[in-house]
């Protein structure tokens, strides 16, 4: 088991060679130096997981030398040893980003119980960083699709804000991914990201699930519950379908939206919040405020920014850029190297009509990649509802005679962006044409376009 490495700092020679000593003794792997200096010099050779500082040192105090090491991007945990009389080095060290203090002169023993918790705090907060890092890969909004890019510009210009978001779109097209890459681009990104069914929640415990209620309410109220927006304070709760909450949960969620505070059930104290707000809807809201089922107040107070996202079947030309995209996610998750899928396959992805949106493809590439046997995804390996897409080893030959230039020039086009990644530049390039022309025929193929055309059709100017 690798050894944690522990940096000590101490003007004191005897005092650090002493605490040196009980580290080692105690399974660290320890050194020492008598000056900050010193000690900074040795952090890039050595990269210490935690650094046992005197505070008191002239040239450098606790806080300053938290301060340095974040500079040379050292993540190591710190401790500051500081004198009895000197408690407000300690705080301002703390305030600065140190885990703890200990007294001078160091009992070696306090020292140990101060790393320990120093070096737990740590972990944590690289499996936080390294968790919310995986997070922020899975939220990426892939797609060149003008309604794709118009929804990522939008993120980026309406996330740093605490606007209240309500993004529509059919089931499946990813209203919960963009709620997500909200938060993820966020100041609250540290904070919970709270999801609510709202149409998963039966009528009578939809309030109680939002905002919690006191003990005894009701029979089965043993103990007081604390709501979702409470979970969700300081961070960001997204309401998936909206529309399907009870008018008079309506109501008191227009409250927290304009006031940032409710009662829980049962309960005579008022609980103030400060939450940002991102609402779903498959439904069109403002359909549903035409019908009387939902409050026009509320609507317009979640309608700060709308975003609406395309289905999948009107963004086909993204389908490329996807699969690699959830391929790579689950090879990863499932340690595997799948590298692409083969010739054929990605005809039979463009072929589909995907009801299930965004959300059906990546289930599909789950399961590609899960009972693949090889490096790439074969036709094979697709679901049985894509098997009715082109063969996988059909050819251009295969296809004349009988077809038409249009149907020919299909099947080149899709090949050969599938051979490129999905790349229109590259495809162009291999096939001598503009990448406005395989643009316009992506459109075409999107739109279930068909016909016979001339041969001077099948090369376009430059």
């Amino acid at each position: 088991m690798k050894r944690e490495r522990i940096l000590i700092v101490d003007s004191n020679p005897l005092e650090g060679a002493s605490l040196r000593a009980a580290l080692c003794e105690s399974g660290f792997d320890a050194v020492e130096a008598s000056t900050a200096e010193g000690a900074l010099a040795l952090v890039p050779s050595f990269q210490p997981a935690a650094v046992l500082a005197d505070g008191a040192l002239p040239e450098v105090d606790g806080a300053a030398m938290v301060a340095r090491l974040r500079a040379i991007k050292s993540d190591a945990a710190v401790v500051v040893s500081t004198p009895p009389d000197r408690v407000d080095a300690a705080v301002n060290a703390l305030r600065a980003g140190a885990e703890s203090y200990v007294v001078r002169p160091v009992d070696p023993g306090q020292a140990l119980v101060a790393l320990e918790k120093a070096l737990e705090s740590r972990a944590l907060r690289r499996d936080s960083a390294s968790l919310r890092d995986r997070i922020r890969q899975r939220v990426q909004i892939v797609g060149a699709a003008p309604e794709v890019l118009a929804v990522v510009e939008m993120v980026k210009r309406v996330a740093p804000t605490k606007a209240t978001v309500l993004v529509q779109g059919e089931p499946g097209v990813g209203k919960g991914h963009v709620a997500q890459a909200l938060h993820e681009a966020s100041p609250r990104r540290n904070k919970r990201f709270v999801r609510v069914n709202c149409a998963g929640l039966s009528q009578a415990l939809v309030e109680s699930e939002l905002f919690g209620h006191e003990r005894g309410t009701f029979a089965e109220a043993d103990e007081r519950r604390i709501g979702r927006f409470e979970e969700a304070d300081g961070g960001t709760i997204y309401l998936h379908e909206v529309g399907r909450l009870p008018h008079a949960v309506q109501v008191k969620l227009l409250r927290v939206l304009q006031q940032g505070e409710f009662e829980r059930i049962g309960g005579r104290d008022t609980v103030h919040v400060d939450v940002r707000v991102i609402a779903g809807s498959q439904r069109e809201l403002a359909d549903e405020v035409r019908a009387g089922r939902f409050r026009d107040d509320l609507y317009y107070r979640l309608n700060v920014v709308a975003v609406s996202l395309p289905p999948l079947r009107e963004r086909k030309a993204d389908i490329p850029a996807l699969v690699n995209h959830f391929i790579a996610l689950q090879s990863a998750a499932q340690g595997k190297e799948i590298t692409g899928v083969t010739p054929g396959t990605l005809s039979a992805l463009f072929a589909y009509e995907w009801p299930g949106n965004v959300q059906e493809l990546a289930n599909v590439c789950e399961r590609a990649v899960t009972v693949a046997r090889g490096h790439e995804i074969t036709a094979e390996d697709l679901a049985p509802v894509l098997h009715g897409g082109r063969p996988e080893e059909s050819t251009a030959s295969a296809l004349i005679p009988g077809a038409t230039l249009f149907e020919i020039e299909r099947e080149a086009i899709l090949r050969t962006l599938d051979q490129c990644g999905g790349s229109t530049a590259r495809a162009a390039d291999v096939l001598g044409v503009s990448i406005r022309k395989i643009q316009y025929r992506l459109k075409e193929y999107r739109s279930g376009a068909t016909g016979r055309r001339g041969r001077d059709e099948l090369v376009d100017a430059k």
